[in-house]
């Protein structure tokens, strides 16, 4: 695709700990042209990776640009918390000739997006129904966990709610699991749910399970982790795996339980996002709806796997008013 001249593109960004995704708008209900993912390891900060960027597609003249980003954002200066990136919003806003930055937590710009998704954007995992106008809640394993909800005013309008649930305190639901955060609890002072629903939790679930199983662990990293689990080749990553679908579902359900999120929950993450069928197949749901009492309530509440394409990106454009079309 090419830029028209007409208008000056908008600039849309989606950072997580280990990509760097970008994109430019050119205006409302138009598509996002150019996307492109670069790894966060290549560049110093995000000035220097959206720099490249535009470079990269022609230096096209950007005044206003919506980054959404795997960060509490606190203030001016933020410091990630899953790369090194530590950074001045405003010293990057000045470094870039901008006259507009926005940051967004990236589950933010997620549950901006949600209620564009069409039903081709999503998989339901499981029975429900959501409820019309119910608040969502809207959570993901990449590098790290992200979280967030999303809530009807009164006006009618949706806002999303931006949060860090991901380091909420992992609860153990079997003796299992109990052991595996005994070994965890070794290494880290404080197990959240992130150190074990996340790329790096799944590496954390193999170390502790190969340990209980005495065995030496490999060094194995989270795609190796997952392949030897979906080839079968090993039983410890076969385990973590498993363990971190289910997991997943008990935090869903505890997001569920505490949003009262009867309009669904939405999965998406890189980690989810290439699992296909078996995602679908594991205990995932099963977990999400072991509520003792209020089994029948989740039971009740729909639970989806986002497919949509650049959907923080879309969030990220939203940020900057504009609803582009995918």
């Amino acid at each position: 695709m090419t830029l028209h001249t007409a208008h000056a593109p908008c600039l849309v960004g989606d950072v997580g700990g280990t990509n760097a995704r970008f994109a430019l708008t050119q205006g409302e209900h138009l598509p996002l042209l150019l996307p492109m993912t670069l790894p966060t390891s290549d560049h110093a900060d995000l000035a220097a990776a959206m720099a490249a960027y535009l470079q990269q597609v022609g230096q096209p003249l950007v005044r206003r640009a919506c980054v959404a980003i795997a960060n509490p954002i606190t203030g001016d200066w933020l410091k990630m918390t899953n790369t090194p990136w530590a950074f001045s919003i405003e010293h990057t806003r000045q470094q870039l000739g901008l006259d507009e930055l926005r940051m967004l937590n990236d589950w933010e710009a997620m549950a901006l997006a949600a209620p564009t998704f069409t039903a081709d954007d999503l998989a339901q995992i499981g029975p429900g129904t959501p409820v019309p106008g119910a608040p969502c809640g809207l959570l993901g394993p990449g590098t790290g966990l992200g979280v967030s909800s999303l809530t009807r005013a009164t006006s009618g309008e949706w806002v999303p709610i931006a949060g860090e649930g991901g380091h909420v305190t992992l609860a153990p639901t079997c003796a299992r699991e109990a052991d595996i955060l005994g070994v965890l609890w070794r290494e880290f002072s404080h197990v959240s749910a992130e150190r074990v629903i996340s790329g790096m939790g799944l590496e954390n679930l193999y170390r502790a399970i190969s340990q209980l199983n005495g065995q030496t662990p490999q060094t194995l990293s989270a795609a190796q982790i997952t392949h030897q689990a979906l080839t079968r080749q090993d039983a410890a990553c076969e385990e973590a795996l498993a363990r971190m679908c289910r997991l997943l579902g008990n935090v869903a359900g505890n997001l569920a339980v505490t949003l009262g999120a009867r309009g669904g929950i939405y999965i998406g993450g890189g980690v989810i996002g290439h699992l296909g069928a078996y995602f679908a197949a594991s205990e995932f749901r099963a977990a999400f709806e072991a509520k003792g009492r209020f089994e029948q309530y989740l039971s009740q509440i729909p639970t989806y796997v986002i497919r949509a394409e650049h959907p923080a990106l879309r969030g990220a454009a939203m940020g900057l008013g504009l609803s582009v079309r995918t």
